[in-house]
């Protein structure tokens, strides 16, 4: 490994640490089913936490788990190949949603919401089948503000990514400690490992999407603006309820605990400047008040 690809998993390796220290991703007793999509981003999931998980001061076991949605020209040698040099538990499902995405949208349609919750719920089986409680995601720091420009612009709501939540019936904690890491860095990360990536013939195949154009726009802004992607990463963790116009968001900041972000006090002036009239017109002259 040269030293610029070191450099590199070493400045991955403390964002993921960061990130599931600072939002208590990894516990003890976890055990962890690893999503591998055979993208770049779980394989460097996958190798970041197989860095990190033992350098931890309590037990937590990962299994990594790929699904074959039966893709035409799929090609999952290379993965099973990789895991297997691994030496970490693993297993390859197989599911035959690529017919189903298909049969059931047009082409003109967007595959991704689809494909997603049919991935999802064989997931969900799978995970429970396996004794997991939590399954780790791979989506990075350009996914979630991706994410929340589409629902920004499309869906009139201010949502994200969060970098943990629990699934609605409530089995299972998903986690992303890859949330706050540069989708350039690792790309960058994968190609030099030379990860053996498996193409998406569903989503990853459509032009004029959504997402992309909030890709493209992000890129766009950040000619002008080299930081950008880290400052709007920054808001997030940074929000302002105050300054927003949702009365329940307002009502539960205003009712908040005594150490969540306590209220600065300040000391009032008294003195301000006059600001004297330098036009008064009209009749009515009003009464001065005095102090």
């Amino acid at each position: 490994m040269s030293d610029v690809v070191r450099r590199l998993e070493t400045r991955l390796y403390r964002d993921v640490k960061d990130t599931c220290e600072r939002y208590q991703l990894l516990a003890p007793g976890d055990r962890i089913m690893v999503a591998m999509s055979g993208g770049k981003d779980s394989y460097t999931l996958f190798h970041l936490l197989t860095r990190l998980v033992p350098r931890l001061p309590f037990e937590v076991e990962l299994i990594a788990v790929h699904l074959d949605q039966a893709q035409p020209g799929y090609d999952g040698a290379g993965l099973r190949a990789y895991l297997e040099a691994s030496g970490q538990r693993f297993e390859i499902l197989r599911e035959d949603t690529y017919s189903v995405v298909t049969s059931h949208l047009p082409e003109t349609a967007t595959y991704c919401s689809l494909c997603s919750r049919l991935r999802r719920g064989i997931l969900y089986t799978a995970a429970e089948r396996l004794g997991c409680n939590k399954i780790a995601l791979g989506h990075h720091r350009d996914d979630t503000l991706e994410t929340f420009l589409l629902n920004l612009f499309y869906s009139g709501k201010l949502q994200a990514m969060p970098a943990t939540y629990r699934t609605d019936d409530g089995r299972f904690d998903v986690i992303r400690p890859l949330i706050e890491c540069a989708e350039v860095d690792i790309a960058t990360f994968a190609s030099h490992l030379k990860f053996p990536i498996i193409p998406c013939n569903l989503c990853g195949s459509q032009d004029g999407l959504k997402r992309d154009a909030m890709t493209a726009l992000l890129s766009q802004l950040e000619q002008d603006h080299p930081h950008l992607r880290a400052i709007m990463a920054n808001a997030l963790r940074n929000v302002r309820p105050t300054h927003l116009l949702d009365r329940d968001v307002a009502r539960a900041w205003a009712e908040r605990a005594p150490d969540v972000r306590p209220t600065t006090l300040t000391t009032p002036r008294r003195a301000h400047a006059a600001a004297l009239p330098v036009l008064a017109g009209g009749k009515v002259r009003l009464p001065v008040l005095e102090s």
